[in-house]
């Protein structure tokens, strides 16, 4: 058993997944299509001969790559990436939802745990603390780069 790669058409990823799975073949456990890995769809199956069965009827399903993958090489694909990440206190951020949507802020303080950024609103006379979900802003300028 292991995990395959397999080659497919651009943004057509989900598509395939979503087919081999449908197929429901007892030898194939999962298929998995992140959205930071274009053009390729991870399968888990017994073996690649099952794999290349199924994909003979699948359309936009290209190859498969050559070996298998470990776990770990797939992993981080698995658990989702906090919002919060790569912002950092002090950086100039957009709202993009929510009332103040579209003025800018800098950043005051990150809470990781809830996914949570307080910022301070630029435009404003007084200077007031929002605290905002960590996708409901955008990063204009980082203090980092």
């Amino acid at each position: 058993m292991g995990i395959y790669a397999v080659k497919t058409t651009a943004s057509q990823e989900r598509t395939v997944a979503d087919m081999i799975i449908n197929r429901e073949e007892p030898e194939i456990h999962a298929a998995l299509a992140p959205d930071s890995l274009t053009s390729y769809v991870m399968v888990e199956a017994e073996d690649n001969a099952v794999l290349n069965r199924v994909l003979e009827d699948i359309p936009h399903a290209r190859s498969i790559v050559p070996g298998t993958s470990d776990i770990s090489e797939v992993e981080h694909f698995l658990s989702p990436k906090p919002d919060v990440e790569g912002i950092a206190e002090g950086d100039i951020v957009e709202l993009i939802a929510g009332p103040f949507k579209g003025e800018k802020a800098q950043v005051q303080r990150i809470d990781e745990g809830k996914d949570q950024v307080t910022v301070e609103l630029y435009e404003a006379t007084v200077p007031i603390p929002v605290t905002v979900r960590g996708d409901q802003i955008r990063v204009l300028d980082s203090d980092e780069r």
